[in-house]
């Protein structure tokens, strides 16, 4: 009977003492900081992630994730509940991606800011809803898409190889090989054929050479040319060059002409105006008396005083 008690006061003395060790942990272990609520909307998948995956900032450790559940009001998204400290700056600028650690697969939320924004994150519509961060395709996912893409590509690659080996195109790479080999044989054949001209060049070079001196001797004659030329104009256009005297001699002319030779023409005119009057009277004489030609003009008839005046009756 003694051994039986003692072991039944073991026995509750063990009870007792696993249940105070749970309680101590219990107790040790809540976490005492009030923590401020996020809800993160995705319509990605998000295998991996578990409930009290953590939440971290920029790499910090800001939270953990406390639900995961679907979005009755839009079917097709997930709404992950998130619980984070709340000295994380969280604004409206910060997206949520989906981060995997090291080789297990364990996945967790990872937040990260754009910067575009300094106000914090609060609920647009109602002060007392949960603020909702946007998720963005984590590295995982650009993969999986991208690996989509690669293997549409590798598909249509593989169908275009399938048809470009079919026989038709098999015999057309086949002529288009012989084709090549012939092109490649008649390139080998073209030094041959240059060989002559190439062993022109070093004649053609001397010539060149020849060329370009007479080229500079014709430059320095027309640089000669063009200095005699230059001279040429200088000594016309002097102050006692030949332009200067022969503008001199036409002055000189010029004077001559206006101060004799016309003059004498004017003189010369006036006499053969006076000339020409006189012709004419002699005409005017000529028209009334023809004889006079003959017998010379009549004596005129005395006038009163002179002899032989009869005075008239």
């Amino acid at each position: 009977m003694e051994n039986r008690s003692h072991a039944l006061m073991a026995g509750f003395f063990t009870i007792a003492l696993l249940t105070l060790t749970t309680v101590l942990a219990i107790w040790l272990g809540r976490d005492k900081i009030k923590r401020v609520p996020y809800d993160v909307v995705t319509s990605n998948a998000v295998s991996g992630l578990n409930l009290q995956a953590a939440v971290r900032y920029k790499g910090i450790k800001v939270g953990n994730v406390t639900d995961i559940d679907f979005d009755e009001k839009n079917p097709g998204q997930i709404i992950l509940r998130l619980e984070i400290v709340p000295d994380a700056p969280v604004t409206s600028s910060t997206f949520a991606t989906l981060g995997y650690q090291g080789v297990t697969g364990i996945a967790f939320v990872q937040l990260d800011d754009t910067g575009t924004s300094k106000q914090l994150l609060t609920a647009s519509t109602n002060p007392d809803a949960v603020p909702r961060i946007p998720m963005r395709p984590g590295m995982m996912q650009n993969l999986e898409q991208r690996g989509q893409a690669i293997l549409v590509q590798t598909e249509e690659l593989t169908r275009r190889l399938n048809s470009m080996l079919d026989p038709a195109n098999q015999k057309s790479l086949m002529t288009a090989v012989e084709n090549f080999g012939q092109a490649s044989a008649a390139w080998k054949a073209l030094p041959a054929k240059f060989e002559p001209t190439l062993a022109r060049l070093p004649e053609l070079a001397d010539q060149a050479k020849l060329t370009m001196v007479e080229v500079r001797t014709l430059t320095g004659n027309v640089s000669k040319l063009s200095n005699n030329v230059n001279q040429l104009a200088t000594s016309l256009q002097a102050d006692d060059g030949p332009l200067a005297r022969f503008n001199l001699v036409l002055d000189n002319v010029s004077n001559s002409l206006i101060l004799d030779t016309l003059p004498k023409v004017q003189s010369a005119a006036g006499e053969a105006k006076v000339s020409l009057r006189s012709f004419g009277r002699l005409s005017e004489s000529l028209k009334e008396r023809p004889q006079s030609l003959l017998f010379g003009n009549p004596v005129p008839a005395p006038g009163p005083g002179e002899p032989g005046f009869v005075a008239p009756k």
